[in-house]
């Protein structure tokens, strides 16, 4: 995700909003996507009630529900709330593990467990992972984050990263992965990378949350990756924080921190070819989770609201519905926990509304 998260992720503060600002006002209004969606991308599995009576594991993106709500899980001690899996709101449907590291080989990846996260065992960590499945969540592990390291580059790189992703599902149980890579992307490789993955693991959940910058523009390296994969592509939960103003789809300049700014920006990548069940908001938790950007809890729900139903828009209004729209992420689970959970006990019985 982005840094609002990432911004307190250990000791790393360095804001990105001047980079950001600078790049949407050179952005030009031309280079916007407008035109009608591609060929239709996956069909959304149908809505999945949640039930303490639901038995059987649930692993894959085939059990991600219609409408979803993501949220990141911190493998480290930043100030927020420590938690263990097994802590984490039933209102997720997907938890995504941040983060796995850069071995130091290109393009692999590993995963150690923080004892700060209050594991005493992986083996308890891979039990709560299965104890998810079974309460019909997916948990993916994410790649990246600001200070993320991971680079696939070349073939031997996207063989390398394909290779590890793999072991890491075998190992620990996860569904697939997350792809947060905020210091560069190559469409191309990590496009192969990807594609392997899904050859061995047909029903492998892949998440993206590019920033805002890396989506306005169908010229993107993100944007680009994102379509290459739509056929299995689960979901892209851009991060509408930590970014200053940027164009939306009508051309016009949005300031982040409202709800125009995230259905305008939005509109760009329903617009631009990914299928409305791939799209979802991304927000901070709370105030503290990131340097700027934060919306109340209600603001996310009004933007899926006009998004979906054409209703409680702001200036910006859609030209027409996006009912199948997936839903909504956070950075992160524990800032939530912070903030007693209010950001998941608002969004998320809002998200299975939608369907």
């Amino acid at each position: 995700m982005a840094r609002a998260r990432f911004l307190y992720h250990r000791s790393w503060t360095r804001p990105r909003i001047a980079v950001a600002v600078a790049a949407a006002a050179a952005m030009a209004v031309g280079g916007l996507v407008t035109a009608g969606t591609a060929s239709a991308g996956p069909a959304p599995a149908p809505h999945k009630a949640k039930s303490a009576q639901q038995t059987g594991p649930a692993v894959g993106a085939s059990e991600v529900p219609a409408h979803a709500v993501t949220g990141y899980w911190q493998n480290f001690d930043n100030g927020a709330k420590t938690q263990k899996l097994s802590d984490v709101p039933d209102d997720y449907d997907i938890i995504a593990v941040a983060f796995a590291d850069a071995t130091g080989s290109p393009g692999e990846v590993g995963f150690t467990l923080d004892p700060a996260t209050g594991y005493s065992s992986e083996d308890d960590f891979k039990a709560d992972i299965k104890s998810l499945h079974e309460a019909g969540k997916s948990v993916v592990v994410s790649v990246g984050g600001e200070k993320g390291a991971v680079s696939v580059s070349d073939d031997a790189s996207a063989d390398a990263f394909s290779s590890s992703i793999v072991k890491l599902m075998d190992d620990y149980g996860f569904d697939g992965v997350d792809i947060d890579l905020e210091n560069g992307l190559n469409a191309t490789y990590m496009t192969k990378a990807l594609d392997a993955v899904h050859s061995k693991k047909s029903d492998v959940v892949v998440t993206m949350a590019p920033q805002t910058i890396d989506m306005q523009s169908t010229d993107t390296d993100y944007f680009k990756t994102a379509l290459n994969i739509k056929d299995y592509l689960t979901v892209v939960n851009m991060q509408y924080y930590n970014s200053g103003s940027m164009n939306g789809c009508d051309g016009k300049t949005y300031a982040q921190g409202g709800v125009d700014f995230l259905t305008g920006l939005a509109c760009i990548q329903l617009e631009g070819g990914l299928d409305e069940s791939q799209v979802g908001i991304g927000t901070p938790a709370s105030s503290s989770a990131a340097g700027s950007g934060y919306v109340e809890p209600k603001v996310v729900n009004d933007a899926l609201d006009c998004l979906a139903k054409g209703t409680n828009c702001g200036d910006y209004k859609p030209e027409k519905k996006y009912p199948g729209i997936r839903g909504a992420m956070t950075w992160s689970t524990n800032w939530d926990a912070s903030d007693g959970n209010s950001w998941s006990s608002t969004v998320g019985p809002h998200v299975d509304g939608l369907g």
